[in-house]
């Protein structure tokens, strides 16, 4: 009897692949359901998700002991649980909300007379309204607002609950306008936010430890009744490993339409989940209501490198060597001392035209050898391509 091989299976075993996806796996995740015992601190389960009453625990959560058994709990829910939550009347003070959305608007209105903005990770561009990097933009524009928005305390404890403290927030606004189609179904950044082909090349490990990277949340500044479209979410979803490989997939994708479930939303209610979760913003089909949210993309402060690079000043150094060494050769090269990723950066100059994520440093320089392009030529594009990352 012949012998397996063993590096087959050692490359089996560190490697995800698309083909050996398989949705009955998903299913039976799925459809374990969520037991309100496990989570004594939710008001209730609704469609499998967690939903806590915050006006009821709001009196409860200076008490240090109590706010860390709070936090543990949603820790496992959004790990080994649903992977989603909804904390509902979480931020009370509705004059305060609407007047950030009536900053937002004119951001908005600003940015559609200038004929900048548009891109979307998910969606058709200009389907809908989209406002990158709307936390700076707040702050910037009414201080006193963004103070009393970000004060909340259970952005704050769900935040520090999967990352930690010294994490940073970052936040973007949709609008979801009358008639706008839903989203495809997908996880999120960072390994949602690439394509399958280049997924497939991070081995296991870091598709298990992606998702602990970031949290991914949202608060709504207008009720939006499941016609609004809130987000189509499947609970569970976020414990499959092959997830950021699968959302592509047609089974995947049939099973997360006859599957997935919505939850109306009031304003100030939050909704918090898993980037894992394989989830969609849903079909707008009213024909009156511009479905506002701003999103939150929270990040681990541990996902950063230790020294600041000037990467620019590298590539521009390093170009006419590599234009006399092998393409093999000049890849690693280029993979040492180039940005590799296409983020952060700004997302009104830089948006996801065309893809999921912005070309990034290292793919300009491939471009340039590829085309062989003369120095001057690829030092332009570097200077252009680094003042469309600037804040």
């Amino acid at each position: 009897m012949q012998k397996p091989d063993r590096s087959l299976q050692l490359t089996r075993k560190a490697y995800l692949r698309a083909e050996d996806c398989n949705v009955a796996d998903l299913a039976t995740l799925c459809q374990a359901g969520t037991n309100p015992a496990d989570y004594p601190l939710a008001a209730r389960v609704e469609k499998g998700v967690l939903v806590y009453d915050c006006p009821a625990l709001l009196p409860r959560i200076d008490d240090p002991a109590f706010a860390d058994t709070l936090m543990a709990e949603w820790a496992e829910a959004f790990a080994n649980g649903p992977g989603v939550i909804v904390l509902q009347g979480a931020e009370p003070d509705h004059a305060m909300i609407d007047r950030a959305s009536d900053i937002f608007r004119d951001l908005i209105a600003r940015q559609t007379a200038a004929g900048t903005g548009g891109g979307d990770h998910f969606a058709k561009p200009g389907a809908n309204d989209r406002l990158w990097n709307s936390l700076e933009k707040h702050c910037m524009a009414d201080p006193a607002n963004f103070a009393r928005y970000y004060a909340n305390p259970f952005l704050a404890l769900v935040s520090q609950a999967w990352l930690g403290p010294c994490y940073q927030i970052t936040a973007q606004l949709n609008v979801v306008n009358p008639g706008g189609a839903a989203q495809s179904p997908h996880r999120d950044y960072h390994l949602g936010f690439q394509t399958a082909e280049q997924v497939a090349r991070y081995p296991r490990h870091v598709h298990l430890f992606s998702p602990m990277l970031t949290l991914q949340g949202a608060i709504a500044h207008v009720d939006a009744s499941i016609e609004a479209g809130p987000t189509l979410l499947l609970p569970h979803s976020q414990k499959y490993p092959a997830g950021y490989l699968a959302t592509a997939l047609p089974a995947f994708r049939a099973f997360f339409d006859a599957n997935a479930v919505q939850l109306p939303l009031a304003k100030g209610d939050m909704l918090f989940f898993s980037p894992a979760l394989f989830h969609a913003a849903g079909t707008n089909r009213t024909t009156d209501i511009k479905r506002m949210v701003n999103l939150f993309q929270v990040s681990s402060a541990y996902g950063r490198a230790m020294e600041a690079i000037d990467r620019t000043a590298m590539c521009k150094a390093l170009y006419p060597a590599l234009m006399t060494i092998s393409e093999s050769k000049a890849a690693n090269a280029i993979a040492a001392a180039a940005e590799g990723y296409s983020f952060p950066t700004n997302l009104d100059r830089d948006p996801p035209v065309g893809g999921l994520a912005p070309k990034s440093q290292a793919a300009l320089m491939q471009e340039a050898l590829a085309q062989a392009w003369t120095p001057d030529v690829l030092n332009a594009a570097l200077d252009a391509q680094s003042a469309k990352r600037l804040p």
